[in-house]
């Protein structure tokens, strides 16, 4: 039987970039939500909506983990996974009101072409989080999609908190799945560079579409890219091949995949998305003060960013990630000042903050003396 070292490494297929197409239009589309209402509700309603597009992703990307991607008729299922997927943007901007249906159909549909594959020859229905989709969450968001208002907003919320919890509830049979975790890895990774890669386009299209190029417009333009490299360093310079490693050595890989994974990575890109929309509004009025809910985003977005690592480094290798942590409380701290200066003076403040840690940590590395194929032990020195 062929060991696990000597299997080939498993590679993204094809069909699972092209999946990703549709989360590109999708995470622009919850952007576009939050920055309509930056307040609390807003925030939350952003965030309803944004759970289950997020595990539509999840669930084909643990099935294309754990079998062929390219084999024809889950091909299809992918395909099929990302029409509905791209419906569930479309109706993202007005999910709470008229497209409330096909937002909550469409993800039924999704959820019920995942599950008729994953289960097309089983014999009993296995509890798995697809599943509880189908038999809970599903139903749920279709029956407020037929409400209004609070009671919508309500229904949503629970039917997101289920599939939230769904990975918990079903661990005895998701301990089963044999995870690739190179794979796994490199597929969450490529859900953060979607994320980063939308920062850039809210931030650039407000002042593309802008009759005149000014100065400070386009300073602030490039402090935020600065920025959004800042936040590329902190995860892909030396954490994504921590995730990795700590992946392939774990006792218990599926815990490990959902609590740094499906959770870890949900609250990654949440942060990313708040902080976008916090960047497009400072670029788009460099010379004004923040309002104070968009400066809560900007900042609040890149502190939970931060802290994220903490949560992820503890299930990795039960050890803190100190300087992140240490970082997160810093920008928190920062929070009353950005909102007193003008906005270009606090992204250029948030983007000294994150970029001091970048640096602090390459030092940390490089007094370590840690080798560069030591990547996860290296990650630890410097947190």
């Amino acid at each position: 039987m062929e060991s696990e070292r000597e299997r080939p490494e498993k590679k993204v297929a094809w069909s699972e970039l092209f999946f990703d197409l549709v989360l590109v239009f999708a995470v622009t589309q919850v952007s576009a939500l939050l920055h309509h209402d930056h307040g609390w509700a807003g925030t939350g309603r952003a965030l309803i909506v944004f759970v289950p597009v997020y595990w539509v992703w999840v669930g084909n990307t643990v099935r294309a983990n754990t079998t062929d991607a390219d084999e024809p008729l889950n091909r299809l299922a992918l395909f099929a996974a990302g029409l509905c997927g791209l419906m569930m943007a479309l109706a993202v901007p007005e999910a709470f009101g008229d497209r409330g249906l096909l937002f909550a159909g469409a993800y039924f549909v999704a959820r019920l072409v995942l599950a008729a594959v994953a289960h097309a020859r089983s014999r009993r229905l296995t509890p798995t989080p697809v599943t509880l989709s189908v038999l809970i969450s599903g139903p749920l968001l279709l029956t407020g999609a037929f409400l209004e208002g609070g009671t919508r907003i309500w229904l949503w919320a629970l039917a997101a908190a289920v599939d939230l919890a769904a990975p918990r509830l079903t661990r005895r049979n998701m301990m089963r799945l044999n995870f690739d975790p190179g794979h796994l890895a490199e597929r969450f990774g490529l859900f953060v560079m979607i994320a980063l890669g939308e920062s850039i386009v809210a931030v650039g299209a407000p002042v593309a579409t802008s009759p005149e190029l000014g100065a400070g417009s386009l300073t602030a333009v490039a402090v935020a890219f600065v920025l959004v490299c800042s936040l590329w360093w902190v995860y892909f310079h030396l954490a994504a091949s921590a995730v990795r490693h700590g992946l392939e050595t774990a006792a218990e890989r599926a815990d490990v995949a959902r609590q740094v994974l499906s959770y870890g990575h949900l609250s990654l890109i949440a942060s990313i998305i708040a902080v976008a929309v916090g960047m497009a509004e400072a670029v788009a009025h460099p010379g004004e003060r923040l309002p104070l809910g968009v400066a809560a985003l900007l900042y609040g977005g890149c502190t939970l960013y931060l802290a994220t690592f903490g949560y992820t480094r503890w299930h990795l290798f039960r050890s803190w990630s100190v300087t992140r942590l240490v970082a997160a409380a810093a920008v928190l701290l920062l929070l009353p000042v950005a909102a007193v200066l003008p906005s270009l003076g606090a992204l250029v403040l948030l983007t000294a903050a994150v970029t001091v840690l970048n640096l602090t940590e390459l030092r940390l590395v490089r007094a370590g003396g840690t080798l560069p194929g030591d990547l996860a032990r290296a990650d630890s020195t410097a947190r």
